[in-house]
């Protein structure tokens, strides 16, 4: 019995370890010249690989189907752990509960991966690009030495997202699902910027400029995380922490609105004692910034909110520190997102990924319609699901074979 593995992602090669350890044999498959090239630019400057907050908490962060929860909690942040310690590596867990391999880097484990995978006997075959399949059902690649037809006994595909093109990530495998009559979900961006009609002094002054130690916030859901300010708008961890909920609101109503607190510890009656102080002759700027705290890209975002004329009146502007709004009219590009929604509906997978109308095709990672947020959420998903689809393909393959 052999398995074809298509995408040498995270998801793919978790769906080779699981097959393998069944005892079945396996050959990877992957357009690009190099395994893991996404999982590797996730990791360029550290890869968090999970979280080690309490596993209810962790599940919840999931928007999808009861199905990848159930897959998370089968392995979740401990056995993802426990399988680095396994292949040599230790875990570091920050002061934030993220985790990371010891030596932060992606480029260690997935050597040791890979090579413990060929260990096992799995065959790679680098620069071969998925085309669908033949008239007799078997899969058709592109590949350096022309087409390549391969019939395996059950197919696992991993074929990331629609996001970063380059390293692979590009969702043309949806039209050769969808014409088999499996369904899917248009594809939207999650963990991406968004747009600001921004002055030009905030884009020629501010982009680049990180906004700390605010607190922001969306429809209720908030976080501690800075963003940076971009010329097209806002981006960075904590806008990658909101952008469902920013996503909802552009959907819902064309346009969002992000909230930042510019002084989280305190609140309004602090901030109005501060600003009733005698200022003299100084500025609102100046007064701010003497009194508060308040400067550089935290007043540009008073002025941008207040059109350039800041109230007077103590309370209305301790009410703006407190909640200046953000008009957000867009997402940046679908490629330039972290990661991306859509791909194959849940409804047309079975409990164990299987596509209903393809049977012994399997479906696993990014490719599936589930959204998180980044903080090792989204390679912990991309990992559980393909153990569940590996294990799922081997026991396909287990009752295949006994009829």
């Amino acid at each position: 019995m052999r398995t074809a593995i298509i995408g040498a992602g995270p998801a793919g090669l978790m769906a080779a370890e699981a097959l393998l350890a069944r005892g079945v044999s396996v050959d990877i498959y992957d357009a690009m010249p190099s395994f893991g090239r996404k999982f590797l630019m996730a990791g360029k400057s550290g890869l968090n690989i999970s979280h080690a907050e309490d596993l209810d908490v962790f599940l919840s962060r999931y928007r999808s189907d009861a199905r990848l929860q159930d897959m998370v909690r089968a392995f979740g942040p401990g056995e993802i752990t426990r399988w680095m310690e396994a292949l040599g590596i230790a875990a570091h867990t920050g002061p934030t509960g993220r985790v990371f391999p010891e030596m932060m880097k992606a480029s260690p484990l997935l050597r040791a991966w890979l090579t413990r995978l060929q260990e096992a006997g799995a065959v790679l075959h680098p620069k071969h690009r998925w085309q669908g399949w033949d008239a007799d059902g078997a899969l058709v690649f592109d590949a350096q030495e022309g087409p390549v037809i391969v019939a395996p006994d059950v197919t696992v595909l991993a074929l990331g997202g629609a996001s970063w093109k380059r390293l692979g990530s590009d969702g043309a495998w949806a039209r050769l699902l969808e014409a088999k009559g499996a369904g899917t979900v248009p594809f939207g961006p999650s963990n991406c910027g968004f747009l600001v009609d921004w002055s030009n002094h905030m884009k020629e002054k501010f982009a680049g400029a990180p906004v700390k130690s605010v607190r922001l916030s969306v429809d209720g859901q908030e976080t501690r995380s800075e963003c940076v300010i971009t010329q097209r708008g806002v981006e960075s961890g904590g806008i990658y922490t909101l952008s469902a909920a920013l996503v909802d609101g552009l959907r819902r109503d064309g346009t969002a609105t992000l909230l930042v607190d510019l002084l989280p510890y305190m609140d309004v009656p602090a901030i109005v004692a501060k600003l009733e102080r005698p200022r003299g002759k100084q500025s609102m700027s100046n007064h701010l910034r003497k009194s508060l705290g308040i400067s550089g890209v935290k007043l540009a975002l008073l002025h941008e909110a207040a059109r350039g004329v800041l109230p007077d009146h103590a309370v209305t502007l301790a009410r703006l520190i407190k909640a200046v709004p953000i008009k957000i009219t867009g997402t940046a590009p679908l490629d330039e997102a972290i990661s991306t929604t859509g791909g194959v509906a849940w409804d047309a997978l079975d409990e164990v990924l299987m596509l209903r109308e393809l049977p012994g095709v399997f479906c696993a990672g990014e490719m599936i319609d589930w959204d998180a947020p980044t903080g090792g959420y989204l390679i912990t998903a991309c990992m559980a699901s393909g153990k569940a689809a590996g294990d799922g393909a081997a026991d396909w393959l287990q009752t295949a074979s006994s009829l």
